[in-house]
Parts: C-alpha cells; sequence; structure tokens
C-alpha cells in the first residue's frame, strides 16, 4: 500500500474510532426506542447526512476558524490529543450514563444521533487539526472522513442486529479496545505537539 493510501486509511481508522459507532449502538438504540422500525430507519438515515454536512462544513472551513481564533498547529495537536486521551479513558473506564452521558428522550432531531453521536467535539476538533497539515490534503483528509462515516453508518444502520449478535458484554469488549488504541493515538499526539514546542 502507498503512503497516500496509509495516510487516508490511518485517517479514516482515527475519525471512527473517535465516532465511536459501535459504543454509541446501546444509546440509539435507547433514544429510538417504542418508535417504529421504517421510522427508525429514516431517522438514522436522516441524522447520518446532518452529521455528514457538519463534518464536511468543518473539514473546509476548520483552516478558517483556526485562523480566526489564532491558533497554532501545536496548541491545536495538543489539545487534540488532551481531548483523545480523555475519550479514550473514557471508553476503557466508563461511567454508568457511558461516553455521552444521559441522554434526552423523544424522537431525536439533530441532538442526541447527529451531534454529539456522530460529529462530537472530538471529531470536529480532529477535523480542524487535520486543516493544519500540510497543503494538498484535503482531498486525501475528505475520502479518509467519507470512509470513516460510511464504516460508521453502515454499524448504525444494523445496530439492531449487532446488539443481537454481540451483545452488551461483546460491545463493551470492542468499546475499551477501541479505547486503548485511541490512547496511544493520544499519546503519541502529544509527543509529536511537545517535540515541535521544545
Amino acid at each position: 500500500m502507498t503512503d497516500l493510501g496509509t495516510s487516508i486509511l490511518s485517517t479514516a481508522v482515527l475519525l471512527f474510532f473517535l465516532m465511536d459507532p459501535l459504543g454509541n449502538i446501546p444509546v440509539l438504540l435507547s433514544v429510538l426506542k417504542g418508535i417504529p422500525p421504517k421510522r427508525q430507519r429514516f431517522i438514522i438515515i436522516r441524522e447520518l447526512l446532518i452529521a455528514l454536512g457538519i463534518l464536511i462544513l468543518f473539514l473546509f472551513a476548520g483552516q478558517r476558524i483556526l485562523g480566526f481564533l489564532h491558533l497554532q498547529q501545536e496548541s491545536v495537536t495538543i489539545a487534540g490529543g488532551i481531548i483523545l486521551l480523555i475519550i479514550g479513558l473514557r471508553l476503557i473506564f466508563p461511567s454508568k450514563d457511558g461516553v455521552m452521558g444521559k441522554q434526552p428522550g423523544g424522537e431525536p432531531f439533530i441532538v442526541p444521533i447527529a451531534i454529539p453521536m456522530i460529529a462530537g467535539p472530538s471529531v470536529l476538533a480532529m477535523l480542524m487539526l487535520l486543516t493544519q497539515q500540510e497543503d494538498g490534503q484535503m482531498s486525501n483528509w475528505f475520502f479518509a472522513l467519507l470512509i470513516a462515516w460510511g464504516l460508521c453508518a453502515l454499524l448504525l444502520m444494523t445496530a439492531p442486529f449487532l446488539y443481537k449478535i454481540l451483545r452488551e458484554r461483546g460491545l463493551h469488549a470492542i468499546e475499551r479496545l477501541m479505547g486503548m488504541i485511541l490512547v496511544m493515538m493520544a499519546v503519541q499526539m502529544l509527543i509529536n505537539g511537545f517535540k515541535v514546542l521544545f
């Protein structure tokens, strides 16, 4: 695999972990509880498309946002590492309310599925961080985002089926594994940020 393919794939994996679809399946099912299956599918598709629109907006406008806030790449890298570390630790040591905290009941619209379950603060921060990378990479980040979003969409669309197979214990085990990988990525980001500073 070429360096370009590896870069796109590794970025897609990172964004996929940050979206945490497996960890969000129990929350998704509880939010959609009592809604007819056909309506559930419609809601999931609608929320996925809304989330994609928000993610693309942050990807292409992220650099302007950082420029407006006068943020340097090192500060964004270190902040992104801290956010990843916190999310990773929450996945490994979950609270009783889950990674996203308590969710409101009723039929959801934008909140909590599109934001913050799919397009959460950690994903948005990572997209802004990616826009600070070398020029000419925007199309690569866009493809990586589409891959991550597509995998997330696939898992969320099959949420009831996956839950029947893996059950809660299986989902928790996979979520903890994802948390471990996120913690390692977070430490590497912090090392990279501090290397530039010092």
